[in-house]
């Protein structure tokens, strides 16, 4: 790997080697690269000039790069373009909240779950993305608005159980001493319902919040809506949740898209009810967002308030998910689609 962003400090103490080099000066440049952000050898103004000359063709420091901002009249949420070495684009969003930033970030260039109701798949997978790829979106957002990034959610474009060794890289680096160090409580990954990675990443033991996308009471629709469900039934996918909160103790997150007509009635209320009692749980609800190659349509204010009594009547710990930059292309994959699209119509 010549990623040296994507390095723990150890595997850039062996290049430290391989170059001739003492190897405390991996301590710096991983300091340079993670805590200081920098975009460049010449920034690193501790390291002498012979050392980033060695490194510099063989070691190039991977950068995302801004093509397009979108900022939010209503609440201050920011929408980011990046643009990829291999000219690839993937989108990231800086949301405010009175407790801190938090940011969410793409884990891959498109998506192939194929999840019915999002922008982020209409392409298909293109690429996973590297670890430095992903931690640079929070190092960027950092560096342009000169703002502490305190939560993280992998939320974006992608499923990043999908990318599962370089996701597990990019936490370790996000989380440990000689970074950001976010505490790994402040983060939240997201999983369409992959059940061997759960459980893989269970077994890890990390800290974080899973994030796991419902979005059905049963597997009839879900298998509708998420083509996935094909492959792990809905009780696989919730045994797996069960196993990851005995391994870690961190409550499950699930979400779930209302859509009118389709899994918003109160029968549907009562049916997931059934299914994820007894969980240790936090159920998120979500009006999907329109997009314009699917005819779904969101469900109302009041039935969106129906469903969260009905779960509350139950016992099921539930919240409306706070809409941000709705008057922006807000939803995962709709800047990053639009871009392409009028690219290709410019071309």
């Amino acid at each position: 790997m010549t990623d040296i962003k994507s390095m723990t400090v150890e595997e850039i103490k062996e290049v430290m080697k391989q170059v001739g080099e003492k190897p405390f000066r991996a301590k710096q440049i991983y300091s340079w690269l993670h805590e200081h952000q920098a975009a460049s050898w010449e920034e690193m103004n501790n390291l002498p000039k012979s050392l980033k000359d060695k490194l510099r063709e063989d070691y190039p420091i991977v950068c995302v790069e801004k093509v397009d901002e979108q900022i939010s009249k209503q609440d201050g949420t920011r929408k980011y373009l990046f643009r990829l070495s291999d000219g690839n684009v993937i989108e990231s969003v800086l949301m405010k909240y009175k407790h801190g930033n938090s940011v969410c970030i793409s884990s891959q260039v498109g998506c192939r779950m194929g999840c019915r109701f999002c922008a982020s798949t209409l392409g298909g997978l293109t690429r996973n993305l590297l670890a430095s790829e992903m931690l640079d979106q929070i190092y960027r957002i950092q560096v342009m608005t000169g703002e502490r990034v305190s939560n993280v959610v992998v939320m974006g474009t992608g499923e990043p159980l999908d990318n599962y060794e370089n996701l597990l890289r990019f936490i370790h680096i996000l989380t440990e001493e000689g970074g950001l160090h976010i505490s790994q409580r402040n983060l939240t990954v997201s999983t369409c319902g992959l059940v061997p990675k759960i459980r893989e990443l269970a077994s890890e033991k990390l800290q974080m919040t899973l994030a796991l996308s419902l979005h059905a009471p049963n597997d009839v629709k879900r298998q509708e809506l998420m083509p996935i469900a094909r492959r792990y039934s809905m009780d696989e996918v919730l045994e797996a949740c069960r196993y990851y909160f005995e391994q870690t103790g961190r409550r499950i997150t699930f979400e779930y898209s209302l859509v009118a007509g389709v899994n918003d009635s109160e029968i549907d209320a009562e049916q997931l009810a059934g299914k994820i009692r007894g969980i240790n749980c936090h159920v998120n609800l979500i009006p999907v967002n329109p997009i314009k190659e699917r005819d779904f349509i969101r469900s109302t204010h009041q039935a969106v308030l129906k469903f969260k009594n009905q779960l509350e009547k139950y016992g099921i710990n539930v919240t409306i998910r706070r809409e941000m930059g709705s008057d922006i292309d807000g939803a995962c994959g709709q800047l990053r689609k639009s871009y392409i699209d009028k690219t290709e119509s410019e071309n």
